[in-house]
């Protein structure tokens, strides 16, 4: 399989980064929080597995901020789905999307809001929770992440997202030691905007997926937190063309191999 990197220019200046392989529809991948194209993560794993590029001209990008993409100040959501709509230009005009984790929130909002220029939608678990005392712990995690970006303590910042993934003081402490932790606190700036893409309190945004009109795919993992196939399956009961898949032994890690021939049965049929 032959890769070639590239870079086009957003909307407002910033460079967006990423790679392209295959041949076919397009599909452009959204990746969730930390991911980069330099990264072993599961769209990193996606991306070069064989299967999709049988079938798809596949573009895995770096989000802006991270990798060899730039940035730009002020954040905002839109800045972001103006990204996606630049690769979308690239692409011809049109392409499928797929969304992992905080990546499939942002892929949501990007095709509410450039309407048939996605012409099909696959999400893998958005982490969106109903649970009110899940709504509040989001609430004051949004609030601790945001003042300490804000006084630059980057390291902190990395400790807080952890937290909110369940990892202890004593697990943190060992994380340092881990060769993507420099990395990780390189990119901290942009957990803010994962966290952006989940809106102010991470519910399932119910009523602006009745909105959306184009076959949409919401998957889910048999061994994922046990909050995300609820949340996937309300996500997919609230959108008029949608349709729930579960994978059975995925967790929230999702391997490529069970992945890979979902997304090429549902991209292919649409």
């Amino acid at each position: 399989m032959t890769t070639t990197t590239r870079t086009i220019t957003s909307k407002d200046g910033t460079t967006i980064a990423y790679d392209k392989s295959g041949s076919g529809p397009p599909l452009i991948l959204v990746p969730g929080m930390f991911e980069q194209r330099a990264y072993e993560s599961e769209t990193a794993f996606l991306a070069a597995y064989p299967l999709l590029s049988e079938h798809f001209t596949v573009y895995h990008y770096d989000r802006r901020g991270r990798g060899g993409s730039t940035d730009t100040l002020p954040f905002a959501v839109d800045r972001e789905i103006e990204d996606i709509e630049a690769l979308i230009h690239t692409a011809g005009g049109s392409a499928y999307m797929f969304g992992i984790s905080s990546g499939a929130a942002l892929a949501l909002e990007a095709a509410l809001k450039l309407g048939n220029k996605v012409k099909a939608l696959a999400l893998y678990e958005p982490p969106y929770n109903d649970d009110p005392e899940a709504r509040q712990s989001w609430r004051s995690y949004r609030q601790r992440l945001e003042a300490t970006l804000a006084e630059g303590r980057n390291t902190d910042a990395v400790g807080v997202v952890m937290g909110l993934f369940g990892v202890s003081p004593e697990q943190l402490e060992e994380m340092h030691n881990y060769p993507m932790w420099s990395m990780w606190e390189a990119i901290a700036p942009t957990t803010a905007y994962d966290a952006a893409a989940l809106g102010e309190e991470a519910a399932v945004p119910t009523e602006r997926a009745a909105k959306l009109s184009i076959p949409t795919l919401v998957m889910s993992g048999t061994e994922s937190y046990p909050f995300m196939p609820i949340s996937a399956k309300t996500l997919a009961d609230a959108i008029p063309n949608a349709q729930f898949h579960t994978l059975e032994g995925q967790t929230h890690e999702v391997k490529p191999e069970a992945l890979a021939p979902v997304l090429v049965e549902f991209f292919t049929a649409n």
